[in-house]
Parts: C-alpha cells; structure tokens; sequence
C-alpha cells in the first residue's frame, strides 16, 4: 500500500512538472490578456477606420467617373457626351 502511495505520488509530481512546463512554454493566460487587448483595440478603432473605409471608396468613386467622363468626352457614340459638340462636322 506505502509502495502504491509513493508511485501515485510520484506520477503526480511529474504531471506537475509537465504542467508547470508547459505553463512556463505556452502561458494561456498571457495569450488570454493580449488577445482581449487586442479586441479592445479594435473596438476602439473601429469607428476610425470605417471613416477610412468610407473615404477610400467614395475616392474610387469620384476616379472611376472622372475616367467615364474622360472617355465620354472624347467619344462621339455616346449619350454621356452631353453638351459638347462635335466640332469635325
């Protein structure tokens, strides 16, 4: 019985150690802490950068109809072409 006490205690040390081993290497707390960091950062920033979003994609916008004018301009065929007139005929 005494032989069977000292080996369960002697398992139970070496998971211990494995455990403090891993703790050690790992550390689940830390990376519990920084990731909740690391959301409440983004919380925070969030409202940042849908206006940098918004910003990026209204600019596309503005671009890309500053092109079709473009080509609407110097295209006799289309309807885009508005008020200007053909000056070759």
């Amino acid at each position: 019985m005494r032989e069977e006490m000292q080996e369960n205690l002697k398992r139970f040390m070496n998971f211990m150690n494995f455990a403090r081993s891993f703790f050690i290497r790992k550390n689940p707390f830390k990376a519990l802490l920084t990731s909740l960091i690391n959301s409440l950062k983004e919380m925070l920033t969030i409202r940042q950068k849908l206006k940098l979003a918004k910003y990026r994609v209204n600019y596309h916008k503005h671009q890309l109809y500053k092109m079709e004018s473009l080509i609407a301009e110097t295209n006799e065929h289309t309807f885009l072409k508005g008020k200007n007139l053909n000056e070759t005929r």
